[in-house]
């Protein structure tokens, strides 16, 4: 029997609040939207001619890098998108087409090579050029090292053997119809000039209009430059090291006809279905 004195207890349980649902369906409505995608994709694919199709094919190929090396073959050994049979990975349709243009980007590669190799300061810049036939064409870089770079510092100003590589190179580009694009890399360093106006993004630009000036003058038509870029730093070589001078660049690219195909099939398409 409870006395007076005695608190009153009042015992309260805790019911346990569940959800309705929990995050699963998250999973599967992801799983839902990815499929639905891929199936609009290959609809979107299957409803285009068969050259677009095929060109998207051979494009995304293994681009099979082909850069020079310090051995008397300019050429690496490996074979880079060549199977065992030597016959290019790449879509059958336009396996000839595809090998004729890799095999007319080496050539490319080998006269540009000869005509540098003449030059009397080439050797200490030997590894500082470098060459790479891949699917989008011959990629011809000019990188910086340490103690050893292509402009003054901070500056479009061509320094040393700079000028007469480019003009060689432009020289030896003008003998062929292919477009070229020309870009300009520097590292993650800020700009050291005063303006705040002039960044990273107007100095790499700025460099690769200096190559393109210096190539002009050697004779590369002015129709075969489709596009100057700068990138500033937002495509790094050495993304590890952002501060790398390897990554302060200028990039040549002698364009594969198949890429420029492509790239305008593409955009005549788009604009025909009237997508922004």
């Amino acid at each position: 029997m409870r006395t007076r004195d005695q608190p009153t207890i009042i015992v309260r349980r805790r019911r346990e609040e569940r959800s309705h649902h929990g995050g699963a369906w998250k999973v599967a409505y992801a799983d839902f939207v990815t499929a639905m995608m891929a199936f609009f994709l290959v609809m979107w694919l299957a409803a285009q001619d068969s050259r677009i199709r095929d060109a998207v094919a051979g494009y995304f190929q293994e681009p099979g890098l082909l850069p020079f090396q310090r051995s008397n073959s300019i050429i690496a050994s490996g074979n880079g998108g060549i199977d065992s049979a030597g016959t290019p990975i790449v879509n059958r349709r336009f396996n000839g087409q595809l090998e004729a243009e890799r095999e007319a980007l080496v050539r490319a590669a080998t006269r540009i090579h000869e005509g540098l190799s003449r030059l009397p300061g080439f050797a200490q810049l030997r590894n500082q050029v470098e060459f790479a036939v891949t699917t989008e064409g011959l990629r011809i870089e000019l990188v910086d090292h340490n103690g050893s770079s292509f402009f003054d510092s901070g500056s479009s100003v061509l320094r040393g053997e700079s000028e007469r590589i480019l003009s060689i190179i432009g020289r030896e580009i003008s003998a062929f119809q292919n477009d070229v694009v020309i870009e300009g890399h520097t590292d993650s360093r800020p700009y050291a000039g005063n303006s705040q106006m002039y960044t990273n993004w107007e100095l790499s630009t700025d460099r690769a209009n200096a190559a393109r000036r210096v190539m002009l003058a050697a004779g590369l038509r002015p129709d075969q430059i489709s596009a100057v870029r700068g990138f500033a730093d937002t495509d790094l070589r050495v993304p590890d090291d952002p501060f790398d001078p390897r990554n302060r660049r200028v990039s040549i690219v002698v364009r594969n006809p198949s890429a420029r195909e492509l790239e305008r099939s593409l955009r005549e398409r788009v604009t025909s279905e009237g997508v922004d």
